[in-house]
C-alpha cells in the first residue's frame, strides 16, 4: 500500500521516443489531469510547421492559460538527433509557452540520452 496524492498538481507523465509522442497526445488532451509533461526524444513537435492554434488540438493557442495550468513542459533530446524537438522548443518560446529544453551532448536516439534526460527532468517534478 502506497500513500499518494492523486490530483493533477501531483500527476506527471513522461515518455521516450514514440512514448514521448504518446505522452504529449495523452497529456495535452487531458490537462485537467496532468500538470507535468516530459518528452525524451519525442514530443508533439512537428518541426517548422508549429501552429499554436492547431498543434495538439490548439492547447498552445492561449499561452498564458497553458502556462497557468502546466507547471512543467519538458523537452529533451540528444544533439545528434533530428532537429524537430529543438524547432518545437523554439516555436513554443516564440509563442510564449513556458518550456524547458535539454540537450544531451554528443548522443543520439539512445539510452545515454534518456538517462541524462531523466537526470534533468526528475528533480524538477512536484515543485
Amino acid at each position: 500500500t502506497y500513500r499518494t496524492l492523486s490530483d493533477r498538481e501531483n500527476r506527471a507523465m513522461a515518455g521516450l521516443s514514440m512514448g514521448g509522442m504518446q505522452t504529449f497526445a495523452t497529456t495535452t488532451a487531458n490537462l485537467d489531469k496532468f500538470a507535468y509533461i516530459g518528452g525524451f526524444s519525442g514530443s508533439a513537435g512537428s518541426g517548422g510547421t508549429f501552429d499554436p492554434k492547431t498543434t495538439s488540438n490548439g492547447v498552445f493557442a492561449d499561452a498564458a492559460a497553458f502556462n497557468k495550468r502546466v507547471k512543467l513542459l519538458w523537452l529533451g533530446v540528444g544533439t545528434e538527433e533530428s532537429p524537430s524537438t529543438k524547432l518545437f522548443h523554439q516555436a513554443l518560446d516564440k509563442h510564449g509557452v513556458n518550456n524547458v529544453y535539454f540537450e544531451s551532448p554528443g548522443t543520439a536516439h539512445e539510452w545515454l540520452t534518456w538517462r541524462r534526460c531523466l537526470n534533468d527532468f526528475a528533480p524538477r517534478l512536484f515543485r
